[in-house]
């Protein structure tokens, strides 16, 4: 949840909030230097990614021991089974939904990744 804190967006108490971390490795082999900027890109670039259901915000995974997507709804962390319970009320599937956000995660990466190297 401190993650949550630290982004520019507020979360919405009637949206299930999806906080993704990434690992710095994902842009390479300098990717600690890139990281955080990668990861205010990222967050804005799928802030509409089913924005009906979930927000998703994304930062960058330096502990290890953190869990790499956390759920939590008004404030409060959920366990993966009552996140889908929630997406499912809206008759939606988190599978689905996260399988749309990993799409569009790793195009977004790619593209970084492909700017990086042309500069």
């Amino acid at each position: 949840m401190q993650d949550l804190l630290n982004s520019d967006r507020q979360y919405s108490p009637q949206k299930l909030s999806i906080l993704c971390r990434l690992e710095p490795g994902c842009l390479g082999p300098d990717g600690i230097d890139h990281i955080d900027t990668f990861c205010q890109l990222a967050e804005r670039a799928l802030a509409n990614l089913n924005a009906d259901v979930c927000q998703w915000f994304i930062s960058p995974r330096f502990d290890k021991s953190l869990v790499e997507i956390q759920y939590s709804l008004a404030g409060k962390v959920l366990p993966r089974d009552k996140a889908i319970k929630f997406v499912q009320s809206f008759d939606q599937n988190l599978n689905e939904i996260e399988e749309r956000f990993e799409d569009k995660l790793t195009q977004l990466i790619n593209q970084y990744i492909a700017r990086k190297n042309t500069q």
